[in-house]
């Protein structure tokens, strides 16, 4: 069994999708139609910067969706391998639930770039620039990273936002808290925490006024039926039905990303192999999630090439 798993923020780079638009039409038929329902020339943005602009929340989430939608379509029209007939099932980290719903037919490809233009307005609007932030915790499981959260709260907001693989979880909060935590993290047995260069404090519950803006946005654009099941991150479970999974998008907004627990769940459900459209993040995170799972990412020609080859 294949999954076809789809990157979240953090993943975006100036340059990002510019081999695939030169060596495809149907790739800047995807960023064409993304520009158009943003009204926004993203796609120059993701060609050639700067930077600062394409990290900011608002721009970064559509690109990332937009590079990994262009990937698959560029899969399918090019190289003949189809999502329908190859994966299983799919899932994202984070934004990427969004890009896996669109590859899974449940958003079209405008709705999902308005989406998460709202998305990333909303978790940017919720909290004043400042007031949260977030800390990757290296050599970190979530046991110990739960009991640092908690200690270093005082008061204040600290959680654990994204449990990401056995070595990494990321939590999120208030700025003094996060701040705390970074320095208690060895007295808790972790290697170190590192302070991540995001604009406001994702999945958390300091995100709640942007999960009621969701609620809305998501009730005008309410997702269709999928051609396959999705796991979805807030619950690490398989979601077939498109009422529980509008629900669950909005429960990611200030939910915990249960990304090691999603990938274990899946490989409990047979998959052996994780197909990654867009980056080369998730790969390795399943890599050091089950050494025994095969991990395959898709950037390149070459890449979708070489892939095609071996699954035509």
């Amino acid at each position: 069994m294949t999954a076809f798993i789809f990157p979240g923020q953090g993943s975006q780079k100036v340059g990002m999708g510019v081999e695939l638009a030169d060596a495809s039409a149907h790739a800047r038929e995807v960023f064409e139609e993304v520009d158009e329902a943003l009204n926004q020339k993203l796609s120059a943005l993701m060609k050639d910067g700067p930077e600062s602009e394409l990290t900011l929340t608002s721009n970064a989430q559509p690109a990332i969706m937009a590079n990994s939608i262009a990937t698959l379509r560029v899969l399918e029209k090019e190289f003949g391998v189809s999502l329908a007939d190859k994966a299983d099932c799919v899932a994202g980290h984070s934004l990427g639930e969004y890009s896996a719903l669109c590859a899974a037919g449940a958003f079209g490809l405008a709705e999902t770039a308005k989406l998460l233009r709202l998305r990333g307005i909303a978790m940017q609007d919720a909290v004043p620039i400042g007031v949260g932030a977030m800390a990757a915790l290296l050599g970190a499981d979530i046991e110990k990273a739960g009991v640092l959260a908690e200690a270093a709260a005082e008061g204040q907001v600290c959680e654990v936002a994204n449990d990401n693989d056995p070595t990494q979880v990321v939590i999120s909060g208030h700025a003094e808290a996060i701040d705390r935590a970074i320095e208690m993290a060895r007295d808790h047995g972790i290697k170190r925490g590192i302070k991540l260069p995001v604009s406001a404090p994702f999945h958390c519950s300091l995100m709640q006024p942007a999960a009621q803006r969701m609620k809305l946005a998501l009730a005008d654009t309410s997702p269709n039926g999928f051609t396959v099941p999705l796991y979805a991150n807030v619950t690490a479970a398989r979601v077939s039905d498109p009422a529980e999974e509008q629900a669950l998008l909005v429960d990611q907004i200030t939910g915990r990303v249960r990304w090691r627990e999603s990938v274990l769940a899946m490989r409990e459900a047979g998959v052996e192999r994780f197909v990654e459209l867009g980056g080369k993040v998730l790969g390795p995170m399943v890599g050091r999630i089950d050494k025994q799972a095969g991990t395959v990412s898709l950037v390149t020609m070459e890449d979708l090439e070489n892939f095609a080859k071996e699954n035509g």
